[in-house]
């Protein structure tokens, strides 16, 4: 199996830095809502500490009128009017830079995914081989998620209780200091709390993630198998697999969830314990008046204790969430920074026109005219010569694995001539896929060559490569989208005839127009509402429209019953002229009107021929076409 990446939940950031840096970088033309959102969060946090502040003058206020007998209304009035004011700018300060911090990080987020996914499109297919589709689908679901989390929420909650921690400070210090040293014991018990608390809480939603991917892994499973779990009657085994699994979530999310839920409370109740002892010390100081302690500053200096408590929690709690969303963007970043595949190719598909003197040359506007040549330009001398696509391909001395240490081809050499239909049979892992991946550079090769039109692979450029060919997989994939679109995947500028031409060379147009809607049939869910043998006349229709010198049919025909396969051969013998074929296929009647036939094992060619002399040699095609053996 080869390796999987170590993208494990709850991880932390190895670089917190850079990674940040690398944040910023995608929140170009913000600056002005950046000021905007730190002013917002300065003016919201400064409202409600002043808010609090202006209780002091407020009450003394009242408890001096009670007093003397003299009541300023006019003072109280605009007391309570100012507070309104300031109360009102802060709600308006919140709902601005909440606002733009939502602007700010959906934008960001689009970047980012855009990026993302711009670069999946330029990964090798080894890339793939070692990444299950779960891990990669995480990246755009839970680690952009605790992304967003954090850019609209995280980001201005800790500038906001650090701007209130330390305003609410300074105006305790200024209304008590013997009050303050009540506050600074009382902060530290609750920061080694929320330490040693935080701590069993975090390993504990490390597991619950484990085990909630172990369990969401099993579910998909079950789904997309479960036909095969009704026919062998496997219900009850999968019911008591998924008991067990689920009772591993459940454990691990008690534990995680119990130190999580008990620290508000035991916060709650730090925070009262606090506020009592502070209005105890604080009441025996305004009633004796020591510091200048009055009734209005004992009760503002209350509220600053409740405000006061709260942000360090907030901060502790964000400070998590943080650290779990730069986690998820450097495994996001990991992928984006993964190095594209390579192409160093420079012989380029054109369409061509013959001149007078017979000669090739690109046509005007690049308009199709059924004639495709490679545009070869020559460094030596600066000139460009075209050359018509045949189609011939060679394989010389060919060595591939997929693993460094494991080879799968072992000197192939082969040729296939403009036109011929080479056929590909043995056992599984022969190496007969291999073959046809390295034709089309799925992979490159590290030893020997492969030639087409005589060109080295290597100096043509790996999409025109790409499209010089259409190949039909035994594992269809179809796309959201009408029969129409998915034909038309083959050739994106494909007319309606064209699509149509092309679905009754594979022989799908009858089954199509009897679809409740014909060529426009909505397709979901990979074509679930068709039957896998319609898959699989739309694949070949697809690869029929695209039009290309070569066809690389892979079991194209495995899922098709013999009498719809005599259908399709005989659309397929006009698709397949003059164009050349290759055909693996474990059904040795599909292959025998090839012109060469490759039987391999282990990675070698071991007999080759047509179908005739294949069976005069009396040899392994002819064993396993008489069914002395089998194909596995």
């Amino acid at each position: 199996m080869p390796p999987r990446n170590n993208m494990k939940p709850g991880e932390k950031p190895k670089n917190v830095g850079m990674i940040i840096k690398r944040i910023f970088s995608y929140m170009y033309g913000f600056k002005i809502h950046f000021f905007l959102v730190v002013l917002g969060v300065i003016f919201s946090a400064a409202a409600g500490i002043a808010g609090n502040a202006l209780l002091s003058p407020v009450i003394d206020n009242l408890v001096d009128g009670f007093k003397t007998g003299e009541w300023d209304k006019g003072a109280f009035v605009t007391l309570l009017c100012v507070m309104a004011g300031i109360y009102i700018l802060g709600a308006l300060s919140t709902f601005m830079y909440q606002r733009l911090m939502m602007t700010v990080s959906t934008t960001t987020l689009m970047r980012i995914r855009n990026d993302l996914f711009n670069k999946m499109e330029t990964l090798p297919i080894k890339y793939f081989d070692k990444h299950t589709n779960g891990e990669l689908m995480s990246l755009y679901t839970n680690d952009t998620d605790t992304l967003r989390e954090m850019l609209s929420n995280s980001i201005a909650q800790v500038i906001s209780s650090a701007i209130t921690i330390v305003g609410v400070f300074t105006l305790m210090l200024c209304y008590s200091w013997l009050l303050t040293i009540i506050v600074v014991v009382m902060l530290f018990i609750i920061i080694r709390v929320i330490a040693a608390i935080g701590s069993r809480s975090s390993r504990g939603f490390i597991a619950q993630q484990q085990a909630l991917g172990a369990a969401n892994g099993y579910i998909e499973e079950m789904i997309d198998g479960q036909k095969v779990v009704k026919v062998f009657t496997h219900e009850e085994k999968a019911v008591e697999e998924f008991d067990k699994i689920n009772e591993r979530l459940c454990e691990a999310s008690t534990r995680a969830n119990t130190f999580a839920n008990i620290l508000m409370p035991i916060m709650n109740n730090l925070s009262y314990l606090h506020y009592a002892a502070t209005a105890i010390v604080g009441g025996i100081m305004t009633v004796n008046g020591f510091g200048g302690m009055t009734i209005g500053r004992l009760v503002s200096y209350l509220q600053f204790t409740r405000q006061f408590a709260q942000p360090i929690t907030q901060v502790s709690q964000q400070i998590n969430a943080v650290l779990t969303a730069l986690a998820g963007a450097e495994r996001i970043f990991r992928v984006i920074d993964e190095e594209p595949e390579a192409d160093e190719g420079y012989v380029t598909l054109v369409p061509a026109v013959r001149t007078a003197d017979g000669k090739l040359a690109e046509s005007e506007g690049g308009k199709h005219t059924g004639i495709w040549a490679w545009k070869h330009p020559h460094q030596a001398d600066g000139t460009v010569t075209y050359e018509e696509v045949r189609g011939h391909v060679e394989f010389d001395d060919v060595y591939f694995g997929y693993e460094p240490e494991k080879t799968v081809l072992n000197g192939i050499s082969l040729y296939a001539d403009a036109g011929q239909k080479i056929a590909f049979v043995g056992s599984t892992g022969a190496g007969k896929t291999t073959i046809t991946n390295l034709i089309n550079r799925f992979y490159d090769v590290p030893d020997g060559k492969i030639r087409y039109d005589g060109i080295n692979i290597n100096k043509i450029k790996k999409s025109d490569l790409r499209r010089s060919q259409s190949v039909v997989l035994q594992d269809t994939h179809l796309f959201t989208g009408t029969v129409m679109d998915n034909i038309r995947y083959g050739k994106l500028d494909a007319t309606d005839e064209e699509v149509y031409a092309a679905a009754k060379l594979a022989n799908a147009h009858t089954f199509i127009t009897h679809l409740e809607n014909g060529y426009d049939t909505m397709l979901t869910a990979d074509g679930a509402n068709l039957s896998q043998g319609q898959r699989q006349l739309l694949a070949i229709a697809r690869a029929a429209v695209a039009d290309p010198p070569v066809l690389i049919l892979d079991e194209a025909t495995s899922s098709i019953d013999t009498r719809t396969e005599a259908l399709i051969e005989k659309g397929m013998d006009s698709l397949m002229e003059g164009r050349t074929v290759f055909v693996i296929a474990h059904r040795l009647s599909t292959v025998r009107n090839s012109q060469a036939i490759m039987v391999l094992e282990y990675g070698k060619i071991i007999e080759r021929g047509s179908h005739d002399q294949l069976i005069a040699q009396k040899g392994k095609y002819y064993q396993l076409y008489t069914g002395m053996f089998e194909l596995s």
